[in-house]
Protein backbone atom coordinates (compact mmCIF):
# COMPACT_ATOMS: atom_id res chain seq x y z
CA UNK A 1 0.00 0.00 0.00
CA UNK A 2 1.46 3.39 -0.91
CA UNK A 3 1.83 5.88 1.91
CA UNK A 4 -0.14 8.43 -0.07
CA UNK A 5 -3.21 6.40 0.92
CA UNK A 6 -2.58 6.56 4.67
CA UNK A 7 -0.78 9.84 5.28
CA UNK A 8 -2.58 12.77 6.84
CA UNK A 9 -3.51 15.35 4.22
CA UNK A 10 -4.13 18.00 6.87
CA UNK A 11 -0.61 19.38 7.19
CA UNK A 12 0.04 22.36 9.40
CA UNK A 13 2.57 24.58 7.67
CA UNK A 14 4.25 27.95 7.97
CA UNK A 15 6.74 29.99 5.97
CA UNK A 16 10.36 30.59 7.04
CA UNK A 17 9.70 34.09 8.37
CA UNK A 18 6.80 33.10 10.64
CA UNK A 19 7.67 33.19 14.35
CA UNK A 20 8.11 30.19 16.59
CA UNK A 21 5.28 31.63 18.69
CA UNK A 22 3.00 31.23 15.66
CA UNK A 23 4.26 27.66 15.28
CA UNK A 24 3.49 26.86 18.92
CA UNK A 25 0.00 28.34 18.64
CA UNK A 26 -0.74 26.31 15.48
CA UNK A 27 0.54 23.11 17.09
CA UNK A 28 -1.76 23.69 20.06
CA UNK A 29 -4.73 24.64 17.89
CA UNK A 30 -4.39 21.59 15.63
CA UNK A 31 -3.17 19.14 18.32
CA UNK A 32 0.00 18.26 16.39
CA UNK A 33 3.66 18.02 17.32
CA UNK A 34 5.13 19.66 14.24
CA UNK A 35 4.77 22.25 11.51
CA UNK A 36 6.21 21.87 8.05
CA UNK A 37 8.05 24.91 6.75
CA UNK A 38 7.26 25.62 3.11
CA UNK A 39 8.33 27.87 0.27
CA UNK A 40 6.06 28.84 -2.58
CA UNK A 41 7.68 27.95 -5.91
CA UNK A 42 5.64 28.65 -9.02
CA UNK A 43 2.44 28.40 -6.99
CA UNK A 44 3.49 25.08 -5.42
CA UNK A 45 4.02 24.57 -1.69
CA UNK A 46 7.42 22.89 -1.39
CA UNK A 47 8.51 21.62 2.04
CA UNK A 48 11.93 22.97 3.05
CA UNK A 49 12.05 22.26 6.77
CA UNK A 50 10.21 21.04 9.83
CA UNK A 51 9.87 22.33 13.39
CA UNK A 52 8.72 20.06 16.20
CA UNK A 53 7.38 20.72 19.66
CA UNK A 54 10.68 19.36 20.96
CA UNK A 55 12.56 21.97 18.90
CA UNK A 56 10.49 24.69 20.57
CA UNK A 57 11.26 23.40 24.05
CA UNK A 58 14.96 22.65 23.57
CA UNK A 59 15.92 25.53 21.27
CA UNK A 60 13.63 28.34 22.48
CA UNK A 61 12.17 27.76 25.92
CA UNK A 62 15.18 26.10 27.55
CA UNK A 63 17.51 28.81 26.27
CA UNK A 64 15.02 31.58 27.11
CA UNK A 65 15.12 33.08 23.61
CA UNK A 66 12.49 35.60 22.57
CA UNK A 67 9.77 33.52 20.93
CA UNK A 68 8.21 36.59 19.36
CA UNK A 69 11.21 37.35 17.11
CA UNK A 70 12.81 33.96 16.44
CA UNK A 71 11.43 32.48 13.22
CA UNK A 72 10.77 28.89 12.28
CA UNK A 73 13.41 29.38 9.58
CA UNK A 74 15.94 30.07 12.34
CA UNK A 75 15.43 26.72 14.08
CA UNK A 76 13.97 24.37 11.45
CA UNK A 77 15.66 21.14 10.53
CA UNK A 78 17.54 22.11 7.38
CA UNK A 79 18.05 18.64 5.92
CA UNK A 80 14.42 17.75 5.44
CA UNK A 81 13.64 14.15 4.62
CA UNK A 82 10.65 13.70 2.29
CA UNK A 83 9.23 10.80 0.32
CA UNK A 84 6.95 10.51 -2.65
CA UNK A 85 3.35 9.43 -2.18
CA UNK A 86 3.94 6.23 -4.18
CA UNK A 87 6.44 4.80 -1.67
CA UNK A 88 5.23 1.67 0.13
CA UNK A 89 4.62 1.53 3.87
CA UNK A 90 7.51 -0.76 4.73
CA UNK A 91 9.90 1.21 2.53
CA UNK A 92 8.81 4.38 4.36
CA UNK A 93 9.40 2.68 7.73
CA UNK A 94 12.87 1.61 6.67
CA UNK A 95 13.59 5.12 5.41
CA UNK A 96 12.42 6.68 8.67
CA UNK A 97 14.61 4.29 10.61
CA UNK A 98 17.70 4.89 8.46
CA UNK A 99 17.26 8.69 8.63
CA UNK A 100 16.20 8.59 12.31
CA UNK A 101 13.09 10.70 11.79
CA UNK A 102 9.62 10.38 13.29
CA UNK A 103 7.85 12.47 10.65
CA UNK A 104 7.93 12.33 6.86
CA UNK A 105 6.43 15.03 4.69
CA UNK A 106 4.86 13.39 1.64
CA UNK A 107 5.33 15.02 -1.75
CA UNK A 108 4.12 14.45 -5.29
CA UNK A 109 6.34 14.04 -8.35
CA UNK A 110 6.91 17.80 -8.56
CA UNK A 111 7.95 18.10 -4.89
CA UNK A 112 4.67 19.70 -3.79
CA UNK A 113 3.58 19.01 -0.22
CA UNK A 114 0.68 16.54 -0.12
CA UNK A 115 0.64 15.24 3.42
CA UNK A 116 2.65 13.99 6.36
CA UNK A 117 3.28 10.54 7.75
CA UNK A 118 4.16 10.25 11.42
CA UNK A 119 5.41 7.45 13.59
CA UNK A 120 2.07 7.63 15.43
CA UNK A 121 0.19 7.07 12.14
CA UNK A 122 2.30 4.00 11.43
CA UNK A 123 1.87 2.59 14.94
CA UNK A 124 -1.90 2.99 14.66
CA UNK A 125 -2.00 1.30 11.26
CA UNK A 126 0.28 -1.56 12.28
CA UNK A 127 -1.62 -2.18 15.53
CA UNK A 128 -4.88 -2.40 13.55
CA UNK A 129 -3.29 -4.88 11.15
CA UNK A 130 -1.90 -6.97 14.02
CA UNK A 131 -5.33 -7.02 15.66
CA UNK A 132 -6.90 -8.22 12.39
CA UNK A 133 -4.30 -11.00 12.16
CA UNK A 134 -4.91 -12.08 15.75
CA UNK A 135 -8.66 -12.21 15.10
CA UNK A 136 -8.01 -14.39 12.06
CA UNK A 137 -6.24 -16.92 14.28
CA UNK A 138 -9.18 -16.93 16.71
CA UNK A 139 -11.75 -17.29 13.90
CA UNK A 140 -9.78 -20.15 12.38
CA UNK A 141 -9.79 -22.02 15.73
CA UNK A 142 -13.55 -21.45 16.14
CA UNK A 143 -14.21 -22.68 12.62
CA UNK A 144 -12.14 -25.79 13.19
CA UNK A 145 -13.88 -26.48 16.51
CA UNK A 146 -17.35 -26.16 14.91
CA UNK A 147 -16.33 -28.44 12.06
CA UNK A 148 -15.07 -31.15 14.42
CA UNK A 149 -18.24 -31.07 16.55
CA UNK A 150 -20.61 -31.15 13.62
Amino acid sequence: MPIGEICSRDVVFLRRDDTVLEAAKLMRQHHVGDVVVIEERDGVRVPVGIVTDRDLVVEIMATELDHTVITVGDIMEQELVTVKESVGIFEAIQYMRSKTVRRLPIVDETGALLGILTLDDLLELLSEELLAISKLISYQRQKETRRRHA
